[in-house]
């Protein structure tokens, strides 16, 4: 970069990140085109008894219109939502939450209360187990973040060694 020339901060795509940055695992693409068909499958349900409502009580066809108008602007905004801002799991400077996965076990802790994190296939699917001090766990499988179970089983071992105090290795 010459001398006096300035670059606006929004500009900068590669600007080193803080070691205290919250990291945000979203939900993966395959899972959000399942939970989409699902959806559009039952709007296509909902669409069809209205139709027959429609037609055996005798109210006005733009009804109709206007219910599969709002059922598709209801799938595009949580298309959006699911590919864009819904975080499946959250890793910031005091702990982790786990959100949207059933079954997860713990879906809240703080870095001093994990004692380890790794990777561990759980019923064939990878998954990065967190184990707490008090013998809880936290199971996050892989298949369901934008994200690889190594990729993420690192992060979660770099928050929980900074959680802890320590520096990197």
């Amino acid at each position: 970069m010459r001398p006096g020339c300035r670059v606006a901060p929004a500009l900068l795509f590669n600007a080193e990140v803080t070691p205290d940055a919250p990291s945000d695992y979203r939900v993966a693409p395959a899972l959000a085109a399942r939970l989409l068909g699902l959806g559009l499958a039952l709007l296509g349900l909902l669409v069809l008894m209205a139709t027959v409502l429609v037609a055996a009580v005798g109210l006005p066809a733009w009804t109709l219109a206007m219910l599969a108008a709002v059922g598709v602007g209801g799938l595009a905004a949580a298309g959006w939502w699911l590919t864009w801002r819904a975080r499946v799991v959250r890793l910031d400077e005091v702990g982790y939450r786990v959100r949207f996965v059933r079954g997860s076990g713990v879906p809240a802790a703080r870095w001093k209360d994990v004692l380890d994190a790794g990777t561990r296939r759980v019923a064939g699917s990878p998954c990065v187990v967190v184990r707490l001090r008090d013998g809880r766990t936290t199971t996050i499988p892989a298949d369901v973040l934008a994200a690889d179970s190594e990729a993420l089983a690192a992060d979660v071992q770099a928050h929980l060694r900074r959680g802890h105090g320590l520096g990197p290795l």
